[in-house]
């Protein structure tokens, strides 16, 4: 038995393994990360990719014992990834997946090219995802998918990173700092410095589904401009939602929790606001994770508020577009999001015009309970008993 130190997802993890157990049996065996899928076990198909000190590498056929004082990323420690997630959106709007068994090892394979390439030439694309075979797409969606992030980023102004921003190649392990032989201290990436900016760039997206709702507030539309720029105040009115960051004027991080049955969530992510206070309306897009039931959701809000009463008042109008994945997407379905979206309106709405009166005792600092989507559904029941009633 080998007793290697490795660091797995940024966590530290000390082990024995025999000499002869492959690193992906190791990830899937030991610390259950089955994210990455063992296929030919030959070292052909690439289902298996992963990051090896940030470099893709085949873990079907590397030893475990040889990544002693390695840094190791599955497909799960790019859950936060900006890269990967912006892979995963372009993946799911180009259907550039079917069964999904090929598509960690293709996210990784992908987000190497989208770090080094100049732009977005398709040969090169190829050339670059040669060594992950797919039984299922025929290729197409998936080049497209990568075309348009590295398109994307290119026109934000992100620029190529020579060599992924690996200052060395060499052995598994062989980037690592000389040691003890213990396990590594969880260290970031040498992309550290990039991705740990204070803000993180938010990308646009195309809502799967979009929702239109409107109310009115007993306030002139210069007073509702001026509340809905105080991002803690917003938040603090929206239920289930907790700022888990100092916020800015455009970028604001929280957690908004839902809770549908026996299922709890809590949506932990980033957004990027925008106001145009010519035209007296903003748009905020945001994205959020839930780790725990492996869902994701990405959403854009736009609002326009309207003078009303002579402009003693406010009609405030809102579009809501939405794209969801995971175990949520699944029972989540469109009626109950609309009544829940309702809801939400209604209680936001309520208690914006409590904090524009003056009359809100709670305040920014209030706890956020969730968003009660069983509550929802009683009502949705009492709607449909009063309804039968009144035609009766």
């Amino acid at each position: 038995m080998n007793t290697i130190g490795i660091s797995v997802n940024g966590h530290a993890v000390t082990a024995s393994v025999e000499p002869r157990t492959h690193l992906a049996d190791f990830l899937r065996d030991h610390l259950n990360l089955t994210g990455t899928h063992l296929g030919c076990e030959h070292g052909v198909c690439g289902s298996c990719t992963l990051l090896l000190d940030d470099a893709p590498a085949r873990s079907c056929i590397t030893l475990a014992a040889a990544c002693d004082r390695a840094r190791v990323t599955t497909i799960e420690g790019l859950d936060d990834d900006e890269i990967a997630g912006e892979l995963r959106a372009a993946f799911t709007r180009e259907h550039a997946l079917q069964c999904g068994y090929c598509t960690p090892g293709m996210i990784v394979s992908a987000r190497d090219l989208v770090l080094r390439l100049d732009d977005a030439d398709e040969r090169a694309i190829r050339v670059g995802l040669s060594g992950n075979l797919c039984r299922c797409t025929g290729y197409v969606g998936i080049v497209r998918a990568v075309r348009s992030v590295i398109d994307d980023r290119r026109r934000r102004g992100i620029a190529p990173l020579p060599g992924a921003a690996r200052e060395q190649l060499g052995p598994v392990g062989s980037t690592s700092s000389a040691g003890d032989g213990g396990p590594p201290a969880a260290r970031p990436s040498a992309r550290a410095g990039i991705e740990q900016r204070p803000a993180v760039t938010i990308p646009d997206f195309v809502p799967d589904r979009i929702l239109e709702d409107h109310f009115t507030l007993a306030s002139r539309p210069e007073e509702v401009f001026a509340m809905l720029g105080d991002v803690a105040r917003v938040a603090a009115c929206l239920p289930g939602v907790a700022l888990t960051g100092n916020p800015t004027p455009k970028h604001v991080e929280g957690v908004i929790r839902v809770r549908l049955g026996p299922i709890s969530t809590g949506f932990r992510g980033a957004a990027r606001i925008e106001r145009d206070p010519a035209t007296m309306s903003g748009r905020i897009v945001g994205m959020g994770t839930d780790h725990h039931i492996r869902s994701s959701t990405r959403g854009e809000v736009r609002y326009r508020l309207l003078p009303v009463d002579a402009g003693t008042a406010t009609r405030v109008e809102i579009s809501v577009g939405y794209s969801m994945q995971g175990m949520l997407a699944q029972i989540a379905r469109e009626g109950l999001v609309r009544g829940l979206a309702a809801r939400l309106t209604a209680e936001f709405a309520r208690n914006l015009e409590r904090e524009l009166s003056g009359a809100a005792t709670g305040g920014p600092t209030r706890p956020a309970a969730s968003i009660d989507g069983v509550a929802l559904v009683f009502d949705r029941l009492r709607m449909f008993v009063r309804e039968i009633f009144r035609r009766t």
